[in-house]
């Protein structure tokens, strides 16, 4: 019961971090910028959010027993569904936004 509720906490939470630089000016959604995030800013945002939930789900498996070695292909995999679940966000904010 508890792994399943960790997987599906770790999914949650991507689908969340993945969506939160299309919907929100604030960097990491904290720091208040001068200027209106360019996609540059977004995308780095990305990259940073798909590392914290990396870590969160490493922890999470730490927490349930050994760490299983990955290895690139893993890595690659993960990070395109990130990019999949930030695909509702970048349509609302570069798609539908702008024609409304």
């Amino acid at each position: 019961m508890m792994n399943s509720f960790a997987a599906g906490l770790v999914v949650v939470l991507a689908l969340v971090c993945a969506n939160l630089p299309f919907f929100t000016e604030r960097l990491l959604g904290f720091y208040r910028l001068a200027a209106e995030k360019s996609l540059g800013w977004r995308v780095l945002e990305l990259l940073c959010l798909y590392a914290l939930t990396g870590a969160v789900g490493m922890g999470l498996e730490h927490r349930a027993g050994q760490i299983s070695p990955q290895g690139w292909e893993f890595y690659a995999i993960t990070f395109a569904l990130f990019v999949t679940f930030a695909f509702p966000g970048f349509v609302y904010r570069y798609l539908l936004k702008r024609a409304g």
